[in-house]
């Protein structure tokens, strides 16, 4: 299949408009124009892959071989709680104690 050179453009400017404001971006006439032509072209060349006849490639759930090594679980004893509080800067007796991060219900 011969590279194109130009793909068919798939992006307007409002889509890049959009884009950039969800990712919280100012972007200058400029940069939106030229941003607008350089992710049409990277969409247009990501929507050539459709073309390609994969029928006979099998699905890969990672590109290279390779296992994961799991070993043996064999459980061992714990740390006592009190070794474990030991150099805690702030506990209980019984719980580490951290500062709220959720407030101080623990409600979201």
């Amino acid at each position: 299949m011969p590279a194109q050179e130009n793909p068919e453009p798939n992006l307007s400017r409002e889509d890049v408009v959009k884009v950039a404001m969800l990712a919280r971006l100012a972007l200058s006439d400029a940069e939106l124009s030229s941003l607008t032509e350089e992710l049409s072209k990277i969409v247009g060349f990501v929507s050539r892959l459709s073309e390609i006849n994969t029928d006979e490639v099998e699905p890969l759930a990672h590109p290279l071989d390779s296992q994961n090594v799991f070993r043996e679980d064999n459980p061992v004893p714990s740390l006592k709680t009190a070794d474990a509080l030991r150099c805690a800067p702030r506990h209980d007796g019984e719980y580490f104690l951290v500062p709220a991060v959720l407030g101080e219900s623990g409600s979201a």
